[in-house]
């Protein structure tokens, strides 16, 4: 019997020892073609790659690799678990992108479409039954949920790393050429993420640049936080400090004449809390102007309406909070499907002003319509990189493992 058992096992590694040089053989010799040819399924666009090369026991690492017109990477490091391979179930022990540089464009036909979608399936004014929470981000214990609810990607991330980032988006729906935000310097950790039907919580830390203008401080943008994607919970921490609001310009010039109010420049420093439950995400958003330079103006020349409307808001907002020019407002909305209205800005706004607001011949409306407009185009420029960053990156990230998964499943069928 023990002579039996001993065979099994010997057979068992054989056949193990076969198909592992059988993999490996086969992605050696066919690897570069089958990720050029799904990546170009999937994108619909020329992709070249230089080195592929596979390394013991299974690493793949990829360098040089372009997708015309949306993606450069200068370096891939790709490290799947074996053992996992052998149950059928794709997991990355470490998965390493160096210097990736992604461009991202939005176009009206996409900006009017997106607006109908949040009329549809969101409500920002609907309160979310959301836990009360400590500032840590140490994750609470999460309720059950019946797992027959969620649909996941069948894959899971132990590791991630990407270093040296860069993504461009380019916005066309606002001014008459266009707005083009950076961010660079992307240096973004992840680990333990599960996208499978596990409750799982996956820690994240993004830190990353903005250049502005030349010649001008960037500013920068941090994130810090933890996802349970199968709970569809999270708590995170968002900063974005130095925001050039004159550079956003486009976003409410319809609003504002910076000319008339005699803005020369203004910074902002923006931060959010986010708290997600069971797919709802409430976002305490806190906004501050630090810095505003006027233009200076002659005496003789008498200052225009704009002016004095921008006069009367910014000591409004000094008065009510020790000199601060400061707004904070909250947003509500969904996980799987995240939209930014900006009903919750204008109801802050309107509250605030009405509090402090001092009599010097101005109609309420005009006090209230800069203020609001204003915000609501340095957030929205803001909002849209953010979103730009996290979902197009993890959208392309899904989809470009999802293309490898598939191929290895139809190569195992063939």
């Amino acid at each position: 019997m023990k002579k039996f058992w001993i065979k099994i096992f010997f057979a068992a590694v054989i056949i193990l020892a076969c198909g592992f040089t059988a993999l490996h053989l086969f992605l050696v010799f066919q690897g570069r073609n089958l990720i050029i040819r799904q990546l170009q399924n999937l994108t619909q666009k020329k992709v070249t790659l230089g080195d592929f090369a596979i390394s013991a026991p299974l690493d793949i690492r990829i360098k040089n690799l372009n997708i015309e017109g949306t993606a450069k990477v200068d370096s891939i490091l790709i490290s799947p678990s074996l053992a996992s391979l052998l149950f059928g179930r794709l997991a990355l022990n470490r998965l390493e992108i160096i210097k990736p540089e992604l461009t991202y464009e939005r176009f009206p036909a996409e900006a009017a479409a997106a607006s109908q979608k949040a009329e549809e399936h969101i409500a920002p004014d609907t309160p979310a039954s959301l836990p009360q929470t400590s500032p840590s981000l140490k994750p609470p214990q999460p309720p059950q949920v019946k797992p027959g609810n969620n649909r996941h990607l069948p894959l899971v991330l132990k590791q991630v790393e990407i270093k040296d980032g860069k993504i461009n988006f380019i916005d066309h729906t606002v001014g008459p050429a266009g707005i083009t935000i950076t961010l660079k310097d992307i240096n973004f950790d992840l680990s333990d993420l599960y996208l499978i039907p596990r409750s799982a919580i996956a820690n994240f830390q993004l830190k990353g640049k903005i250049p502005w203008k030349e010649g001008r401080e960037e500013g920068s943008i941090e994130a810090e936080g933890w996802i349970n994607p199968f709970k569809r919970d999270m708590q995170a921490k968002v900063q974005v400090r130095d925001i050039d609001g004159v550079y956003l310009y486009p976003y409410y010039s319809a609003w504002v004449d910076l000319e008339k109010a005699r803005i020369e420049s203004a910074k902002l420093n923006f931060t959010s809390d986010l708290q997600g439950l069971h797919n709802n995400l409430t976002a305490d958003c806190h906004l501050e102007l630090t810095d505003i330079v006027r233009k200076p103006r002659p005496p003789e020349e008498e200052a225009e309406k704009a002016e004095k409307i921008t006069d009367v808001v910014l000591d409004i907002f000094r008065t009510m909070n020790q000199g601060k020019i400061v707004l904070d407002f909250t947003i509500r909305t969904k996980m799987d499907r995240p939209e930014f209205g900006f009903g919750n800005i204008k109801m802050a706004f309107e509250d605030k002003l009405a509090q402090g607001r001092k009599g010097g011949g101005i109609k309420t409306q005009d006090v209230l319509s800069l203020p609001a407009n204003l915000v609501q185009g340095t957030i929205k420029g803001a909002t849209d990189l953010t979103t730009a960053v996290i979902g197009g990156t993890i959208s392309a990230g899904k989809e470009i493992v999802k293309a490898v998964g598939d191929s290895f499943k139809k190569e195992k069928k063939e």
